[in-house]
């Protein structure tokens, strides 16, 4: 077999190892997070969150098909995108690394047999080595863009040293054009692979020239950032602003039909391209001809952005920002909703603005023109209160002192209302962006990770597990690699800055762009919700090819041995396999998802538990982009309307609730949507009156539809009135008789209807999305059933948890008196009345369980945390059936609990312990005490353990979770009368200074 057919079967090989361990681990449903979103947008072609991934949605769409009809299987095979992108990269790697190999290794003629064992050697440990990877392997199994984003970076770098090897020959330049679609489609996955422009820009450089210098490859850098800079700001937002601003030109100034300037502008840019390609041909200027090409390719990539605003033009169930003309999609493209953050120039944590200015205007269609709804404010600063490079600064939200507090934990001497000096601003960067948040996350792939809990440091290879709690010493995410791939990596690279300085200087570069330039971009404040180390997928890549340059170094060094050539080739070999072989050993217990079903039945319970028609609000990604899946994807309760909580704070999402979904009638809202439109009424200050003790929330919502008078302030002569609200008390009239009649209070609680709610709001403010609830509230007249997921937090209930009737995993709003709480109940309060009938339907005959009893199946830290939330529903059931006089449905439902949620699969969490009172109620002593004093020696353990860690304060949330969890044990030892526990607890509670 010749050696190029050689390196091709190795490279298919490669594909098809890697494809198959991918497939092995793959997720058979959806995951957490935003993957739900995806598979849901993929499956019927959707619009998901800005900016969106057209292209991924096509190819996802693409895989779908192949479900047949068959909606069970749509979730994998959109997670296969992944898995087969990943693999596509894995042997796009090899192909890049044997390269480079050869570069450096063979001279004129052909390559000995040791030689091309060396080269292949190092492309299947290399390309291995990031196969397994620790954020590599966690991006491959699940539908998210991040696998996608990373093949394109492998094939353009791949491309380009294919046009390297061809460059002298009459056609090479196709590779160029082929490089510029590439990239043009990679916009429509993420942006990530522009960051490959400056790499490929120094090969070209190294290839055409004969003899580089510094100067040449500072000023060939220059031209590849100003490339970037180019397609991200001249391409990508840049022509289509361009194209809105020529559309509110035309048809506001000459009256023309909507979209005329679109067109016209259309018209005159391809006849500009057409122009230049005709200046080209005829003054024979071929780099000018192969630029406008390349720019034409880079235009039909991304034009896959096109099924934006057309599949968004048909009013989508999932239909973010509502892209649908020019204007809102230029909106879309710049990600305008979530905010800026300052790069290079811009203001500190505490600085206060000294101004306030319209900014750009938003325009909105009306009466056959554009005009301007509102003007983006922009906020001024002294300019003594700006820094270069501003790593501590606050953002939309201000300086919350939670943020403040989260600062201090890598700041010192961070003073409030102090600007912070340059050497606190840099250390910032240096401590927190840079360590924490990228080398952290380098070590986890090449060193080892100590766990699965959020900021779990790298795992050296002189840590053992002496004094570790349990849950962290055998934690499945505790990878002990031994630092043997970084070891590897560091010989790979020194081996090839010896021999190939520019081809080093290339790797690192693409390393450094990938890694260190993503962090300065990013500026990340210290405020995560989960781990962010997907985003350096590239550096992993770059670092990867120098552990696969390590084999070749392995055999250099191994020539000081005076070994045989075939001893010192298979010690090279076989020791660079073991790297990627301890990488996969380590790794699969936990990347292995193959029998994770948790987020999908996690949603479809939720749905389970609300009566027909219902309405769900929801808060966050991850408990709402799984009922999206469940709905679009399954079609399993479509006659729900989930609503987000946050979103309801746009005008968009408010007309969006105001139309049928499936078989989901439109909201009940009486505001008129001119009062909704984003720069009206977004928030209502709260001016006390003190003739108005309460508020009539009915007639409060009618005065606000009127735009009334009575509720309008200034802040300012002469400036624009603003509507307030004038009591934080509020009164719902409620017709008890027609609720009764309409079956809606189960018949135990029939006699707690009240005839009138009354609550106080806090927070001095209403946002538009508290003033969308109260006009559902005022205007449904209980027609409709109203939920809260039991994730939402207290500010999106509004106040309402008096009035919450417990159903599952939802809470329904009711007008219903609750009952005196009892003593456990004072002493650790819960939101909600226990509906029992109900949540026993809910629990024990509607929800699925499935695999939450396998020990073998892997549920990370954030899953366990989530799934939490089914022993404390049992729990609640348990004593609502004890205090019904039901002690056998109570045992049931304990048994049922037990089983299904055992410790081996799911480790006893924070509600553990409310599962001991009806326990011992029932008679099931031993498996009460067993529970007290297991989970009273884990978290005692785990409390001990962060006492004594010097970044005890990175880890506050599982501090506070430990904690929390001891208050409940101490509940339930004084619940049971268990004296000796219930000292040793409290003596706990108080050596980490609880008292009360």
């Amino acid at each position: 077999m010749t050696y190029s057919r050689l390196k091709s079967w190795c490279g298919g090989g490669l594909f098809l190892l890697t494809l198959t361990v991918y497939w092995a681990t793959l997720e058979p449903t959806v995951s957490f997070w935003d993957c739900g979103e995806f598979t849901a947008s993929a499956y019927r072609l959707l619009v998901p969150h800005p900016p969106g991934a057209p292209l991924y949605l096509l190819l996802g769409r693409l895989f779908s098909l192949l479900s047949f009809g068959n909606p069970a299987v749509v979730a994998v095979l959109v997670n296969m995108v992944s898995a087969v992108a990943s693999a596509a990269t894995v042997a796009l790697l090899f192909g890049i690394i044997t390269h480079l190999a050869e570069r450096t290794m063979v001279l004129p003629g052909q390559p000995t047999r040791t030689t091309q064992a060396q080269v292949l050697g190092a492309g299947v440990v290399g390309s291995l080595a990031f196969a397994f990877s620790d954020s590599f392997w966690f991006n491959a199994v699940e539908a998210e863009v991040y696998a996608l984003s990373t093949l394109g970076t492998a094939l353009v770098v791949w491309l380009m040293l294919r046009w390297e090897q061809q460059a002298d020959t009459p056609r090479a330049d196709r590779w160029l054009v082929l490089i510029a679609y590439v990239i043009g489609l990679s916009i429509g996955v993420h942006l990530l692979n522009l960051l490959a422009i400056p790499v490929l820009s120094l090969v070209w450089y190294f290839r055409r020239t004969a003899r580089p210098t510094a100067g040449g490859v500072v000023r060939t850098l220059l031209v590849g950032a100003a490339l970037v800079l180019v397609v991200l700001e001249g391409v990508i937002p840049g022509l289509p602003t361009l194209a809105g601003a020529s559309e509110v030109f035309f048809v506001n100034t000459f009256g023309l039909p909507f979209n005329s300037g679109l067109i016209i502008f259309l018209v005159l840019f391809l006849g500009l391209i057409g122009l230049g390609f005709r200046y080209a041909h005829r003054t024979g200027r071929a780099a000018l001809h192969t630029g406008l090409l390349a720019l034409v390719f880079v235009l039909i990539g991304y034009s896959s952005y096109l099924i934006v605003p057309i599949r968004s033009s048909f009013n989508p169930t999932i239909n973010e920002n509502a892209p649908n003309e020019v204007l809102s999609f230029v909106s879309y493209l710049r990600r305008e909703q979530y905010g800026t953050r300052p790069l290079l120039y811009g203001p500190h944590l505490f600085a206060q603005p000294v101004a306030q200015q319209d900014g750009a205007p938003r325009y909105v269609r009306q009466g056959g023109r554009y005009v301007v709804a509102e003007h983006r404010p922009e906020l001024r600063y002294d300019p003594a209160d700006n820094l270069l490079l501003p790593r501590i600064y606050a953002g939309p939200g201000g300086a919350t002192p939670e943020l403040v507090r989260q600062y201090r934990k890598w700041v010192t001497n961070l003073e409030t209302g102090r600007k912070p000096s340059m050497a606190q601003n840099l250390g910032f960067l240096w401590q927190y962006q840079l360590g924490h948040m990228f080398w952290r996350y380098f070590g986890w792939n090449f060193v080892g990770r100590q766990s699965d809990v959020q900021h779990a440091g790298v795992l050296w290879p002189w840590q053992t597990k002496s004094g570790l709690p349990a849950g962290l010493a055998n934690n499945p995410a505790r990878n002990a690699l031994l630092g043997l791939p970084l070891l590897l990596g560091l010989a790979g690279l020194g081996w090839q800055a010896r021999r190939n300085r520019p081809q080093a200087g290339m790797v690192a570069l693409l390393f450094l762009l990938t890694g260190v330039a993503i962090v300065l971009y990013l500026n990340q404040p210290p405020q995560e919700p989960r781990e962010r180390d997907y985003t350096f997928a590239g550096a992993t890549l770059a670092f990867s090819i120098w552990i696969g340059l390590g084999v070749p170094a392995l055999h250099a060094a191994l020539s000081r041995l005076r070994l045989a050539g075939v001893v010192r080739l298979s010690l090279a070999l076989g020791l660079g396999l073991v790297v990627p072989g301890l990488m996969a050993a380590e790794g699969w217990d936990d990347h292995d998802r193959s029998g994770r079903f948790a987020a999908a039945d996690y949603a479809r319970n939720v749905l389970s538990t609300l009566a027909p028609n219902a309405i769900l609000i929801t808060e966050a990604d991850n408990d709402t982009f799984p009922l999206w899946y469940v709905q679009e994807v399954e079609g399993f309760r479509t006659d729900v309307r989930v609503a987000v909580s946050s979103y309801l704070n746009t005008d968009w999402y408010v007309n969006q609730m105001r139309q049928r979904s499936y078989q989901s009638a439109p909201w009940p809202l009486s505001i008129p949507a001119r009062q909704y439109r984003q720069g009206t009424n977004d928030y209502l200050p709260l001016v006390e009156n003190p003739a108005v003790r309460e508020l009539n929330v009915q007639e409060f919502v009618e005065l606000v539809g009127q735009n009334s008078p009575l509720l309008q302030v200034r802040y300012a002569e002469g400036s624009r009135p603003l509507l307030s609200f004038p009591s934080p008390r509020l009164v719902l009239p409620v017709d008890t008789a027609a609720l009764v009649r309409s079956g809606a209070v189960p018949r135990p609680r029939r006699g707690q209807v009240v005839a009138r709610m009354e609550w106080e709001v806090s927070g001095g403010v209403l946002e538009k999305k508290d003033l969308v609830l109260l006009d559902l509230l005022a205007t449904n007249a209980w027609q409709r059933p109203v939920y809260f997921a039991n994730t939402t937090s207290p500010a999106t209930r509004l106040g309402l948890e008096k009035y919450l009737q417990v159903e599952g995993l939802a809470s329904r709003v009711l007008p219903c008196r609750a009952p005196a709480p009892t003593a456990a109940e004072l002493r650790l309060p819960e939101d909600g009345v226990v509906a029992t009938d109900l949540l026993y339907d809910s629990l024990m005959r509607k929800y699925r369980y499935r695999n939450l009893d396998n020990p073998r199946v892997y549920y990370d830290d954030s899953q366990r945390f989530i799934l939490s939330g089914y022993r404390q529903q049992f729990a609640r059931l348990a004593r609502a059936c004890l205090a019904e006089g039901q002690p056998a449905r109570a045992q049931q439902v304990l048994r049922k609990c037990l089983a299904v949620l055992p410790d081996a699969a799911l480790p006893y969490d924070a509600y553990s312990p409310d599962l001991v009172p009806p326990l011992l109620a029932v008679g099931e002593t031993d498996r009460a005490h067993e529970i007290m004093d297991t989970l009273t020696a884990r978290t005692a353990q785990r409390l001990a353990y962060y006492a004594a860690h010097p970044n005890a304060a990175l880890f506050d949330r599982d501090i506070s979770l430990q904690l929390f969890t001891l208050q409940h044990l101490y509940q339930a030892a004084a619940d049971t009368n268990d004296a000796p526990r219930a000292q040793l607890l409290a003596g706990l509670l108080q050596q980490h200074g609880i008292t009360d």
